[in-house]
């Protein structure tokens, strides 16, 4: 977890974490005092429930095992509950059923044998179970062939921005590969993309990978390291980046291909890398003009620097640990076998020098000094100053005073700060090491303090000292400064100290503020109009919540440094001259052109030379990749591009539309888009940002290699076991040893049983479900059961469609009119059709809005609800009887017209759904729709550029034939006669069931219901839906009492539903109450025999001894065990009744 996420956890829950602690410290108070007893046993306790309150990533790593363990327990037992629940409410108390198995076709391996780009053939008949890998094969290859993928750019110029949604995809490091995190980013900016495709907007979704300089860098270097003993400088530069660039035309499109496997449909013809040619010639411009506008500057200041690189680092680049006081750890670029003190605070004494500054003012051992205490020992070799707060009287005669540097022998003025020094803290007195500490470096600009580096860039001790530091390592040369102290009498003393380290993310290397002469960004004036159009809503941020860390960010924004030491990336378009300078010209000369010869004329210029006498050499350093990344909503558009096409791509896609990426980068990236934006375009780059949660695992951790809990959407696609997971592991050179045994036990704690088959739709369904609207901020915990889970909807979709167009029959045709006819109250629909179309109406209408919330989730919701819980669970079921009813020839004209009304609303209800889901789910409901008879002639061909079921009309859709009618048909379909009952009849089925399954009656017999209303109104509306009701509560028949009816069948099961309704089912010969009484009794002497076992664990003396889980788990199981008893004496009184009443 990120050193700013652990410090917010650890600020919020303060109180417990002190409370914890104190806790903690009486405890072991008591335990080393020989305390026994209750006294103990009741802290113990609270340490627990304390411990239970902290979120996972603040306890220790010992108790982050026991928590997870347990949290995975628990898991596993409401999975197997909910299991149970699902059963039982499906079977609604019936015995058990043998279901036929869908034929085994685990060890089947699919082979697409469509031709790429060709259309899959629908003619086949359906496969008896719904598998992923033939139902998403050859559709993404199809459509992107077919065009459907593709943005016109003289359409698209041609209409207003209302017509249009653009937008580009956060471009992955070409190093990698997509992680679940960028599945999730996928899968959302898909849904969208599709859903704006289907309106009938203009869409781009524009796709792209990033050069990732110092990622790609390093893997080539390991790569040639590997394969033939060489370094980077072993081939020169231009050697080096030619093997770069084949790695890169051989490995860069594997996250394009995993794009096409997650259905994305970006326009694939508009690919770009962020250092191909026409992006490079941008970043060049882009560079000159913020030179000419003076907002890029060279100076001399701190940065990031990595030993390991050798390069600055971006602060998104360096990760913090936090040390909890002295900590041993091993060092890169150190002796590998040693390992390094770090988290003390290390103080020692600096001498007051003679007047003259010839040496210390007093030889003697008590003569008067001034003790400093520092972290980073080895820096008090660059030390230039000591600082004391002005007004601190204990330092007032020393103002304008020095002290001895005993190593470098040399007296160092001591200055008045009242910034930097905190009178209350330590000594008051602070050690300045200008070269290697912002906050010192800040000090000595203030003070015109001489800036003195130490290191070399490997992190070797330069000169500045001499013998015996120089050349040692910097934290071998800590250990040595402080035996020279010790030696001088000048140290004093060292304690543990908590603090934090900065660490590359990219090489383990501790990082060290460095002082380095770099070119610049100044930032405040773009910042501070960044800021305004936030302000002014001109740019919105999704959630709202997100403007606080956008104004946090950009009004205390620092100068961007972005020079880096590498040879990967776009070279800075900056040159030294080399020549000889006229004469009274000094320092260094930089010109900064489009290219070396305009630079020599701006030099010549500048210089008063002739350009010919002018010797140049380009800065060997390359820019920050977040500088190329800052251009892309614009330097992937055409900007400046020498072609009519792209001149005609700006004019249509820039601004965009939005731009969707995770929260953790709205600094590093989404705030310099909008800035460089501003700079150079002077306009937003887009004018919404909808920034997702971040996927963690189920447990709420971050997902980490190390923690094994890292999965990639292929995992979660295609399935792998356990043992693949660890040998992947296994396989990874990049995880030390002890890291990959960590994660082997993660993987074996989160995925226990390896990770099932699941598909791309449900892994995309299943990240949505996850990502809410406009106020949503929470992070995925991804569970990937529920991702499982939703693989069976994509099967519920698939069998329940396959069941329906059985019955709509060979041939059928649905009136292409139907929709409206039916709106417009022109056809004698059932009120059963009237329900579904009218529910139908509701989803269409919330899924729109949904969409246009960004609420994901509530869209799923919608979809699932309806298609699962309406269309399969209640409108199939009760079509049954009108299907057989107009079967045969006795069937009558009445149940054939019945028959024909129900599969056109069944019909359009399909093709209807299909569109719904397509942008959360595109391959099988792609499939589906296909495959559905009878299409009106003039469809479109494929179901992703059908329109959006009741969604706004806009311009590709406007002349399609049909398309404003239909709309205008399914958002008037809402019934409110026919949602009133259903909104009746359903809860009333459900209420029949579960009476039945209270008297563990089989529904399968033949069970006959009575039902008792106290209005007339809910009788007529029960009595003119039986047939229906019928089906939905499993009954064989169904008796609506007159409402003066008194005599009830003897040994009826009675159940108040509501206010207006009354249950009774008939029992007798049904049930055998003394069947069921020997059972309960049999169950109760089992049942006793366990809560007197756990009873008597309970109340034993040795109870206290065991550990607090231990405790609660069996307290938890002696509730539950009474809870069972108690309710097996009801069941056995209940049945005792019965039987009293068979009986008279």
């Amino acid at each position: 977890m990120a050193d700013g996420d652990v410090a917010k956890l650890k600020e919020e829950h303060k109180a417990t974490l002190d409370e914890l602690a104190a806790a903690s410290e009486k405890l072991k108070e008591l335990k080393e005092q020989g305390v026994k007893g209750e006294e103990v046993n009741k802290l113990a306790d609270s340490l627990v429930k304390l411990k239970d309150a902290l979120p996972v990533e603040l306890l220790s790593e010992k108790d982050q095992k026991k928590r997870l363990k347990k949290m995975a327990a628990e898991a596993r037992k409401k999975e197997a509950r909910e299991k149970a629940a699902a059963k039982a409410a499906a079977g609604g108390g019936e015995g058990k059923k043998k279901k036929k198995k869908n034929p085994d076709t685990s060890g089947t391996v699919f082979v697409n044998k469509t031709p790429k780009g060709e259309k899959k053939d629908m003619t086949g008949e359906m496969s008896a179970a719904y598998e992923p890998p033939a139902v998403e094969a050859a559709w993404d290859a199809w459509w992107e062939q077919s065009g459907f993928y593709t943005a016109d750019s003289e359409a698209a110029a041609a209409v207003g921005p209302e017509d249009k949604f653009v937008i580009v995809i956060p471009p992955p490091n070409v190093t990698g590969s997509l992680h679940i995190g960028h599945a999730l980013t996928c899968s959302i900016q898909d849904a969208l993309c599709r859903w704006h495709r289907m309106t009938g907007k203009h869409v781009l979704w524009l796709p792209g990978t990033d050069h990732a300089g110092i990622a790609t860098q390093a893997v080539v270097e390991k790569k040639i390291m590997r394969e033939a003993n060489q370094t980077r400088h072993d081939l020169g530069r231009e050697k080096f980046l030619e093997k770069v660039w084949e790695w890169k035309e051989k490995n860069g499109a594997h996250i394009l291909n995993q794009l096409r496997i997650l259905g994305a449909s970006v326009d694939h013809s508009r690919t770009v890398f962020t250092m191909d040619d026409d992006r490079s010639r941008c970043v060049t411009e882009a560079f000159v003009r913020m030179h000419e506008d003076g907002l890029i500057y060279r100076d001399t200041r701190l940065v990031n620097w990595s030993h390991a690189l050798c390069t600055a680092l971006s602060d998104i680049e360096v990760d913090h640990i936090d040390l909890p006081g002295r900590t041993l750890r091993k060092v890169k670029g150190h002796d590998p076998n040693k390992e390094y003190e770090f988290g003390t605070l290390t103080s020692f004494a600096y001498k007051i020098a003679a007047d003259d500054g010839s040496g210390p003012a007093n030889d003697a051992a008590d003569a008067e000094e001034i003790v400093v205490a520092t972290t980073r020992l080895e820096t008090m070799l660059g030390d230039t100053a000591v600082a004391v707060h002005p007004k601190d009287p204990r330092y007032a005669h020393l103002h304008g005073k020095k002290v001895w540097h005993p190593f470098r022998k040399c007296a160092i003025p001591i200055v008045t700060d009242d910034v930097l020094v905190d009178m209350d803290f330590g000594t008051a007195a602070v050690k300045i090491t200008p070269a290697h500490d912002p906050n010192d470096f800040a000090c000595g600009r203030r003070h015109g303090l001489e800036e003195i580096s130490l290191l070399n860039d490997d992190g070797s001790i330069n000169g500045v000292c001499g013998a015996p530091f120089e050349g040692l390592m910097r934290y071998d040369a800590r250990i040595l400064v402080e035996e020279e102290l010790k030696k001088l009498g000048l140290f004093r003393e060292k304690n543990s100290h908590a603090m934090q380290i900065p660490i590359c993310s990219r090489s383990g290397d501790v990082i060290e503020p460095r002082l380095k002469p770099q070119w610049w960004v100044s930032c405040k004036g773009m910042a501070d109009e960044a800021v305004a159009k936030v302000r002014s809503k001109e740019l919105r941020l999704i959630p709202e919540s997100s403007e606080n860390t956008w104004f946090y960010w950009l009004e205390n924004i620092q100068d961007w440094c972005v020079s880096r030491q590498l040879w990967w990336g776009h070279r800075i378009p900056a040159y030294k001259v080399v020549s000889a300078l006229p004469e009274g010209v000094t320092g260094e000369k930089w010109y900064v052109g489009r290219n070396e010869d305009e630079a020599r004329e701006q030099a010549a210029k500048d210089l008063g030379v002739d350009a010919g006498t002018i010797e140049l050499e380009q800065d060997p350093d390359v820019l920050d990749t977040w500088f190329s990344s800052g251009l892309f909503p614009f330097s992937t558009m055409g900007w400046i591009g020498e072609t009519e096409a792209a001149a005609k791509d700006f004019e249509a896609f820039f601004p965009g539309t939005m731009l969707e990426t995770g929260h953790d980068i709205i600094f590093f990236w989404v705030a310099r888009m909008v800035m460089m934006s501003l700079q150079l375009q002077k306009k937003l780059p887009f004018f919404e940002v909808f920034l997702h949660s971040m996927v963690r695992d189920k447990f709420g951790r971050k997902m980490s290699k190390s923690l094994g809990n890292v999965v990639s959407p292929e995992q979660v696609i295609d399935g792998i076991s356990l043992a693949e997971m660890h040998a992947a592991l296994e396989a990874n050179t990049n995880l030390p040893p002890n890291e990959v045994e960590r994660a082997k036990e993660g993987q074996q704690l989160a995925y226990p049983e390896g990770i099932p088959q699941c598909g791309a739709d449900a892994l995309r369904f299943g990240l949505l479900t996850y990502t809410g609207g406009t106020g949503s901020s929470r992070d995925v915990n991804l569970d990937i059961n529920l991702v499982a889970s939703h693989r069976r909807f994509c099967n519920k979709i698939w069998q329940a469609t396959k069941f329906c167009m059985m019955n709509l029959g060979e041939g059928f045709s649905p009136e292409a009119d139907f929709l409206e006819q039916a709106a417009d109250g022109k056809l004698a629909l059932a009120m059963r059709d009237r329900w579904i179309l009218s529910s139908l109406s509701h989803a269409c209408v919330e899924a729109n809005a949904a969409f246009a919330d960004y609420n994901f989730s509530k869209v799923t919701d919608i979809v699932h609800e309806f298609f699962y819980e309406r269309l399969c669970d209640v409108y199939v079921e009760v079509l049954k009887p009108v299907m057989r009813a107009a079967e045969g020839d006795n069937a009558s004209s009445e149940d054939i017209q019945a028959r024909h009304l129900a599969r056109n609303a069944l019909w359009w209800c399909l093709d209807v759904s299909m569109r719904l889901m397509h942008p959360l789910m595109p391959f099988v409901t792609e499939e589906l729709w296909q495959r559905l008879p009878g299409r009106p002639a003039g469809a479109p061909p494929s179901i992703m550029i059908a329109h959006y079921p009741a969604s706004d009309v806009f311009d590709k859709h406007k002349a399609q034939e049909g398309v404003e009618a239909e709309t205008k048909a399914l958002r008037n379909l809402a019934d409110k006669e026919a949602d009133t009952t259903f909104e009746i009849l359903n809860p009333l089925a459900s209420s029949m069931r579960s009476l039945a399954a209270d008297f563990k009656v089989q529904q399968s017999k033949n069970l006959i219901y009575h039902l008792k209303a106290t209005s007339s109104a809910s009788r007529e509306l029960v009595a003119s839906c039986t047939s229906d009701l019928s089906v939905l509560s499993k009954a064989k028949e169904i008796h609506v009492l007159a409402e003066d009816a008194s005599e009830l069948p003897v040994g009826s099961a009675a159940r108040i539903h509501d206010a207006e309704l009354q249950i009774f089912l008939e029992l007798k010969g049904v049930v055998d109450p003394a069947k069921e009484i020997e059972k309960i009794g049999k169950n109760r002497t089992k049942l006793t025999k366990q809560l007197e076992s756990v009873k008597s664990r309970v109340e034993s003396e040795h109870f206290h001894k065991m550990n607090a889980d231990a405790q609660e788990k069996d307290r938890s199981t002696l509730a539950g065990l009474e809870t069972q008893l108690q309710g097996l004496d009801e069941q056995e009184a209940m049945f005792k009744k019965m039987a009293e009443d068979f009986q008279k």
